[in-house]
């Protein structure tokens, strides 16, 4: 009885020792649990928090390559664009003065990655330029924001997965926030800066006044009408616009014109030919509903025969697609 009753002493001890183990360590397992929920976490990005540096960095892109490195294409320059920079791993929008490029070595030398990119971060520091960035996005992130980014595939694109992104900014007090990313490999590297800047309305509604003036003193007058996608269909701030022609020929009985459709050189030549003509006879229809005898409107298309400016950039092409009214009286 005494052996028996000594048995059932012990197993009972080792129960609650077990469950006294597993009390302490759930506890111990909640505190962790919490400690960790409950740490704050770094995040987000505030350019106030950056000093503001005094040294003159020369003019834009206010980078010039390091030595025996050179642009290996005609760099994309726009006074104002859009580019995408690594916040926390989220590829941020910031707007300005825009320079992409890929870097190459000169012909005959070798390119030497550590080179680069000492050459680089040596010179921002030195400026007083601070390190935001210096990794890696996901692919999830990629996918997220690439079809919003304008240029990507052109000219020094960066911000693919798999990338090693060095991302800096540097507040000045002549030159304003400035936004540089690059990154480099065995062979090659690529290179952004973005000068940030406001964007400003350029577009002003044209008038009746300056269509008469342009035709009286210069024979013509070069207009951008729009029109729905590779249709002849005026949109509605097309029709505005010309309804302002209606106006300026009533206000000039005597002038005639010919309404020319000119298209930039994408697609087939034949079909931007066609198109042209066919808006600018909807032009010339719009204008003999609003009163306009159809005896002082002649329409014709030229599809991309006659470009103002040369179809080397998205800029340039946009000036080729217009509308131009030339007097013929």
């Amino acid at each position: 009885m005494k052996k028996t009753g000594l048995l059932l002493f012990t197993a009972l001890l080792v129960i609650s020792c077990n469950q006294k183990n597993k009390e302490n360590e759930s506890t111990t397992n909640d505190s962790l649990v919490t400690n960790e929920v409950s740490k704050p976490i770094e995040t987000g990005f505030n350019i106030e928090n950056i000093s503001v540096s005094t040294t003159d960095i020369g003019v834009f892109p206010f980078i010039n390559l390091p030595k025996g490195l050179r642009e290996m294409n005609k760099p994309l320059v726009r006074e104002f664009d859009v580019c995408f920079f690594p916040i926390d791993g989220i590829m941020t929008p910031f707007e300005g003065k825009l320079y992409k490029t890929f870097i190459a070595p000169n012909r005959g030398e070798n390119f030497s990655q550590h080179f680069f990119e000492k050459s680089m971060s040596d010179y921002l520091l030195s400026i007083g330029a601070v390190k935001i960035f210096d990794g890696e996005i996901t692919k999830e992130e990629y996918d997220r924001y690439n079809k919003k980014d304008p240029n990507k595939g052109g000219e020094g694109d960066i911000g693919y997965a798999g990338q090693n992104i060095k991302f800096w900014v540097l507040r000045t007090k002549k030159d304003g926030n400035i936004y540089v990313q690059y990154l480099s490999n065995n062979a090659g590297a690529s290179l952004n800066v973005l000068q940030e800047a406001a964007f400003e309305q350029s577009i002003t509604k044209v008038t009746a006044e300056e269509i008469s003036s342009d035709l009286i003193e210069k024979g013509k007058a070069v207009l951008y009408i729009n029109f729905d996608v590779d249709k002849s269909i005026i949109s509605n701030d097309g029709i505005e616009t010309v309804n302002e022609i209606a106006l300026a020929l009533k206000n000039n009985p005597s002038i005639k014109i010919s309404i020319e459709g000119h298209t930039d050189n994408s697609g087939n030549a034949d079909h931007n030919k066609t198109l042209s003509a066919s808006r600018a006879e909807a032009v010339k229809e719009k204008l003999t509903s609003n009163g306009i005898d159809k005896n002082r409107l002649a329409a014709v298309g030229f599809g991309s025969e006659k470009p103002l400016v040369a179809n080397d950039s998205d800029e340039n092409k946009a000036k080729n697609r217009r509308v131009e009214l030339i007097k013929i009286n």
